[in-house]
């Protein structure tokens, strides 16, 4: 495997994962950030699995795979958490889950990524910044279902 420049990726902080949990980011944003640590590239046709995308994850998704729209790509990411790091989101982030009234597949599927996110930084001995740069803000979506404009429908 090839070794990564982790320089150009978009840094991860604390404040950064609370505002894809609270859902004030689009879920593009959050995509980019997992493709981006996958190993996709980002051209003018869009994210491709490149030279370091794991050849499963090339696969099955030779596009950047839609990590919060597609269930299938959702549950990947969730099986390639090791277990040591499923807690990561309680363990750093004190998430505790959302309430019973805000449990949708958007959002768990969001702190499913944000819990990806937190097991890449683990696996590489990374501490989490206290500070960094943010996504552009956005308010949450009045329907949480469908998400912000331009979110992909979740299927």
């Amino acid at each position: 495997m090839l070794p990564i420049d982790v320089s150009a990726f978009w840094p991860l902080s604390r404040p950064l994962l609370h505002q894809m949990l609270e859902d004030r980011c689009s879920d593009r944003f959050v995509c980019e950030r997992i493709w981006e640590r996958l190993g996709y590239d980002s051209g003018e046709a869009g994210w491709r699995a490149g030279v370091r995308t794991p050849p499963d994850w090339a696969e099955a998704f030779p596009l950047g795979p839609e990590v919060i729209a597609l269930r299938p790509a959702s549950v990947r990411l969730t099986r390639s958490i090791a277990k040591p790091h499923k807690q990561l989101l309680k363990q750093q982030l004190a998430f505790s889950g959302y309430r019973i009234g805000e449990l949708y597949p958007r959002r768990t599927r969001r702190a499913t990524a944000v819990n990806w996110l937190l097991a890449w930084l683990a696996d590489r001995g990374e501490p989490l910044a206290e500070q960094g740069p943010m996504a552009p803000e956005l308010s949450p979506p009045e329907n949480p279902v469908q998400g912000h404009p331009g979110d992909l429908p979740v299927s």
